[in-house]
């Protein structure tokens, strides 16, 4: 049995932004900050903002922090075996690109990229990639599941089947679409990836998920699912605006260093990949997010718990808590359909298959043109007062595009996380109904 979540006192306490009385649902966007992140952010550039790698003593202090500390965290979060498989960087396009970059010498002309083609994080620098090394790049394409709506699709792993080559070097996918919400099995999908790829006689074959907008929601474990890379964006699971990438150490031999040449061998594993060096102040800051994972996951009755146990159970309450907030929204955006509300994705409010990212158009009966347009249908809910969505392609401008959707113009969405309430999803509901009728 799931102990559901105490909202107010074990998360929105956490959180200073949310006693403003505001209803944040850009969370995919970026989540609220929570407050032991910001405390360790102050303290870090108060007390130990220094060069690291120095011998006197807070240089000491400010090295542990951040070489050690960090990645430590990322670890835990990642369920890594070490942290000398952790990267940070500015952003998570920052991380793939320069991932892609130290992967050029191991890609020989000819080969093949297989993406997703939805957020541009983990598309465009492997396009790039392709484009410089003379490789193909094939799309794994998400498939209607609605005849009745064009724009609720998914990913099937039968088409993924059909792509897989013996030129297949590298599988790219996101692990929960940013637009759909769709949750992707990354275990099933990868056991699929080295099956087909073993049988066929690929060379080697390598995947990278995409979890940005999936962190926030379930639990990523890159040992169960078999993955040589994945990645996440601190900013949008509670912490400081900085990324975070994992490299299988295995995987790392292969990769040419991004970092200046005279370190040479003196580089382990991931760090490879952090030219310049991460951030000083938000790797600290953000170990103050996996402690608020493990309260969560914390009872009376888990004396004596592993870590990993604990945050299993976190992202079980989260999966619960987050299931209550999507019903009446998604009952909403489903129950008329001559409203001409069409959610992009599944229609569906079943916590083991989507996330509470929820996109939508609306459009005209019968057609896939606009009756209102989603910058309009944002103009409403900004004008009611404190309230945040937004509109757009959110950096998914080739799925969108895909579907027919102006990317100038997208989706609505409205990107929930466990901290926000059935009242606040109640407000959002009622704004709707007056936009929709």
């Amino acid at each position: 049995m799931t102990i559901p979540l105490d909202i107010e006192l074990e998360c929105r306490s956490r959180f200073s932004a949310l006693r403003s009385g505001y209803v944040f649902a850009d969370n995919a966007g970026g989540s609220q900050c929570l407050d032991d992140v910001v405390h360790r952010l102050s303290d870090y550039l108060l007390n130990t903002n220094v060069q690291l790698g120095a011998d006197y003593s807070v240089s000491e202090v400010s090295t542990k922090r951040v070489f050690e500390e960090g990645p430590a965290a990322a670890t835990a979060l990642f369920n890594a075996e070490s942290p000398h498989e952790i990267a940070f960087g500015s952003s998570s396009t920052m991380l793939v690109r320069n991932l892609a970059s130290a992967m050029e010498e191991d890609c020989q002309p000819g080969e093949e990229i297989i993406i997703t083609g939805e957020h541009e994080a983990n598309v465009g620098p492997w396009v790039r990639l392709a484009e410089r090394r003379q490789l193909t790049v094939k799309i794994w394409q998400h498939r209607p599941t609605n005849p009745e709506n064009p724009f609720s699709v998914s990913l099937h792993t039968d088409d993924l089947v059909d792509l897989i080559s013996p030129k297949t070097r590298l599988v790219a996918f996101t692990a929960c679409s940013n637009i759909l919400g769709e949750l992707v099995d990354v275990k099933k999908v990868a056991q699929i990836v080295r099956k087909q790829a073993a049988e066929k006689g690929a060379r080697k074959t390598e995947m990278c998920v995409d979890c940005v907008a999936y962190a926030p929601h379930r639990r990523v474990d890159v040992r169960d699912w078999d993955v040589e890379y994945a990645f996440f964006s601190y900013y949008k699971v509670y912490g400081p605006h900085t990324s975070v990438l994992y490299t299988r150490l295995a995987a790392t031999s292969s990769l040419t260093s991004q970092m200046h040449y005279f370190f040479g061998s003196q580089l382990q594993g991931a760090e490879k990949l952090q030219p310049g060096g991460p951030g000083y102040e938000l790797t600290y800051a953000s170990t103050g997010v996996l402690p608020y994972f493990l309260a969560l996951g914390t009872t009376t009755l888990t004396d004596g718990e592993s870590d990993e146990a604990k945050l299993k159970r976190a992202f079980e309450r989260i999966a619960a808590q987050e299931e209550a907030l999507m019903l009446p929204l998604i009952d909403f955006l489903v129950s008329k359909k001559d409203r001409g509300v069409r959610i992009v994705g599944l229609e569906s409010a079943d916590r083991t298959i989507r996330a509470p990212t929820i996109s939508f158009v609306i459009v005209r009966e019968g057609t896939v043109e606009s009756r209102i347009t989603s910058k309009e249908v944002v103009a409403r809910f900004d004008a009611a007062g404190k309230v945040g969505i937004r509109y757009g392609h959110f950096y998914a401008h080739r799925l969108i595009t895909k579907l027919g959707i102006n990317p100038d113009d997208g989706v609505v969405r409205i990107s929930l996380v466990h901290y926000n309430t059935v009242e606040e999803v109640n407000r959002l509901v009622e704004i709707l109904a007056g936009v929709v009728g």
